[in-house]
């Protein structure tokens, strides 16, 4: 703490020891004692307590630093949440718009479709059966 060598703390002592005397000097090396014990909880106390404010302080930046990602990811998660939201909407929409107006003209296409087919298959189907009455016999057909 102090820079005070062997040399000099023998010179405090013997001027000590003349000055106060035999009698007193026990105490008062007591008291001096009590009183450096003090000052040296006193330091550890100041040092204790400046070292608490640091952590302190570095904690309050840390919790903040956090604070500020927490927010930017969950503006950035939100802002995603919306995008992919709207996304889905517009699709949905699509589809709903698609399938209100297209659906009566596309059911009403594949209902012709079948019934020119269903059609066919029934004048093919008597032309057959005249033939096979009359007695005419018809060429295999390859597939």
């Amino acid at each position: 703490m102090f820079d005070i060598g062997f040399s000099e703390m023998v010179i405090v002592a013997v001027v000590a020891l003349v000055v106060l005397g035999p009698e007193r000097l026990p105490r008062v090396a007591r008291q001096a004692g009590q009183w450096m014990g003090k000052l040296q909880r006193y330091i550890s106390d100041v040092k204790s307590d400046i070292s608490r404010q640091m952590e302190l302080e570095e904690l309050r930046k840390l919790q903040a630093d956090v604070k500020d990602a927490a927010s930017s990811l969950e503006s950035s998660l939100k802002s995603t949440v919306a995008e992919t939201k709207s996304s889905f909407d517009e699709m949905s929409a699509a589809i709903q718009g698609s399938a209100s107006t297209g659906s009566d003209e596309a059911r009403t296409d594949w209902d012709k479709i079948y019934a020119a087919r269903r059609t066919r298959e029934r004048v093919l189907e008597r032309r057959q059966e005249r033939a096979k009455a009359l007695g005419h016999k018809q060429p295999k057909r390859r597939h």
